[in-house]
């Protein structure tokens, strides 16, 4: 039997207007996220909050003890949410969260968060090491653009690079297609 869990990776102040490093579109991921996680909720499923916490100053954002660590006020974990706090970019790397998930029984899960190229998608291709299966909320993402060479990549082509590079891994969907 399949047993689902939600697992919302970073969305995190710091990524909004105003943060250290401003997505593109966060609040739009953020509002998709924001329903994935009522229908979580009201139908009881199981819901894991992921965290980053920077593990040097360097990185320059998602600092200890900053608002800009703190996880946005729009999928604000309840008391009774599961929280990990991650140091890299795959939320299974040093932390608990598949003895949080084998606990719990989960067998799928659904990803949601920030960042689409780098934290997302690490996690997601974690998953096949843990014998889970995995869904991205693809419209429940967001990401930035990125320099490489003498050009910038727009942040709408580095999401849909993202999710083409792990769709064969994970299911692609939209929070509607998923709520329903």
């Amino acid at each position: 039997m399949t047993k689902q869990a939600l697992i919302i990776i970073d969305i995190q102040n710091d990524y909004f207007e105003g943060g250290a490093m401003t997505l593109f579109e966060p609040t739009k991921a953020a509002l998709n996220a924001q329903k994935l996680l009522a229908h979580f909720r009201q139908t009881g499923q199981p819901v894991v909050h992921i965290q980053h916490l920077a593990a040097s100053p360097e990185l320059g954002f998602m600092l200890e003890g900053t608002e800009g660590q703190q996880i946005h006020p729009l999928v604000a974990p309840t008391d009774s949410e599961t929280v990990i706090v991650k140091h890299y970019p795959n939320a299974f790397a040093a932390t608990n969260l598949s003895t949080v998930l084998s606990e719990l029984g989960v067998t799928s899960v659904i990803l949601a968060g920030m960042m689409t190229h780098m934290c997302v998608s690490s996690t997601a291709r974690a998953t096949i090491e843990y014998g889970l299966k995995a869904t991205i909320a693809h419209d429940a993402c967001a990401t930035c653009a990125l320099p490489i060479f003498d050009q910038v990549v727009p942040a709408e082509v580095v999401h849909q690079t993202a999710l083409a590079e792990v769709a064969n891994i994970a299911q692609l969907q939209s929070v509607d297609d998923i709520i329903s």
